[in-house]
């Protein structure tokens, strides 16, 4: 018997609409095999969950998309009792669903309330109709109040919600705005994001064929600062690079990820981490459903992990955190110096004044944390051998 992960991701890949920036592995809701899919996600979690003895309930569920709120009733009925019956949970167990404001009804709502998920993660991205008509978003801001009080009348109160900042045509004083009317919902938890214009999206095209008028670094910079300043005059404090929240809402699912610790993913195009094995699913919907219609495991792709693999990934995972490593956790992990290994890097992040280490603590500046992908591009293949 195998060793059991303690966080579970779960994709639904379906959406009503695609949004001109995302790269997920997603597809048109409209004439897809959504039942076939939903039961291939069942059979899938049960080739797992066969392997492994513990019947402990899961520390965290995290039900991403996609748009895993594009189900219609029966649909998300039939996920949420696979859910139930194949993976062990209670009222402990912080149980997330993404949803998109302008597929949610009451109904919804009360049915997740009913199946014990006390997380909501709403894809908001802007508070501007102007701009969520740009960026292919079809939710307005009106359906982001409603839904918010939907769910706080369902019983729902621990909720987030995702914004995007650097938009096309987007000025400092429209995400001043969107800031302002995210704020004065008074949630718990908010995700920041600058755009990243990803292959295969209607926005890299737009950006080659130079029709793609994006702020400038700075502006971009300003909106980042500003973000971070007006969250915390709110009591809600960054601890992560894109993440932020009121002390003891910090999402622990995300915290997983960024602590190093094993997880399963499933669904078509997850990934899990399980014993030091990274593995990728199939993407294609019908190549998900072959291999789970097969009640075989739909993994296309394992990458098992060398030490300095693990190493790498332990740092730049943790160092997305504000919190940041300590040498003494990574010597106890890894049974080694991590200010050996990584002398160099650690070096040249100092005098750049991205990184610091106090004693035993190893954390990002904050001009590190905002120039963090930079920071981690430079820490790849950095072991002294």
């Amino acid at each position: 018997m195998m060793n059991r992960a303690d966080a579970v991701y779960i994709h639904i890949p379906f959406c009503k609409k695609i949004c001109h920036y995302c790269a997920f592995n997603k597809y048109f809701y409209d004439g897809q095999p959504v039942g076939r899919y939903l039961t291939g996600l069942a059979n899938e979690m049960r080739l797992y969950m066969d392997e492994v003895e513990s019947t402990k309930p899961f520390d965290t569920i995290y039900v991403g998309g996609g748009t895993p709120s594009c189900l219609n009733i029966e649909e998300l009925t039939h996920l949420l009792e696979s859910i139930q019956q194949i993976l062990t949970y209670d009222d402990q167990t912080e149980y997330t669903f993404e949803i998109n404001p302008g597929e949610l009804t009451p109904e919804k709502c009360r049915l997740l309330k009913s199946f014990g998920v006390n997380r909501v993660s709403m894809g908001v991205q802007s508070f501007n109709d102007l701009l969520l008509r740009k960026i292919g978003r079809n939710h307005r801001e009106r359906h982001v109040y409603q839904c918010i009080e939907w769910l706080r009348e369902a019983g729902l109160t621990n909720l987030s919600i995702d914004l995007i900042f650097r938009l096309p045509g987007q000025t400092l004083a429209d995400f001043d705005d969107s800031l302002t009317k995210a704020l004065s919902l008074n949630l718990p938890h908010y995700s920041l994001y600058s755009l990243i214009i990803e292959n295969q999206t209607v926005f890299q095209q737009l950006q080659r064929e130079g029709k793609l008028p994006l702020p400038s670094e700075d502006v971009d910079a300003d909106m980042f600062e500003l973000a971070i300043r007006r969250l915390q005059e709110h009591g809600i404090e960054q601890y992560e690079v894109s993440n932020f929240a009121r002390p003891g809402f910090e999402s622990r699912h995300n915290l997983k990820y960024w602590h190093y610790t094993p997880y399963y993913g499933f669904g078509a195009g997850a990934h899990g981490f399980i014993d030091n094995v990274r593995y990728y699913n199939n993407g294609p919907v019908h190549h998900y459903l072959k291999a789970t219609e097969a009640n075989q495991k739909p993994v296309v792709n394992r990458l098992p992990l060398t030490e300095s693999d693990q190493m790498e990934e332990f740092l730049f995972l943790a160092l997305r955190t504000t919190r940041g490593f300590y040498l003494s956790e990574f010597a106890e992990r890894f049974n080694q110096d991590a200010t050996e290994l990584f002398d160099d890097f650690f070096v040249q992040q100092q005098h750049n004044g991205l990184l610091n280490i106090a004693d035993d603590h190893v954390y990002l500046t904050n001009r590190g944390l905002f120039l963090a992908d930079s920071v981690f591009r430079n820490l790849l293949g950095t072991i002294t051998k």
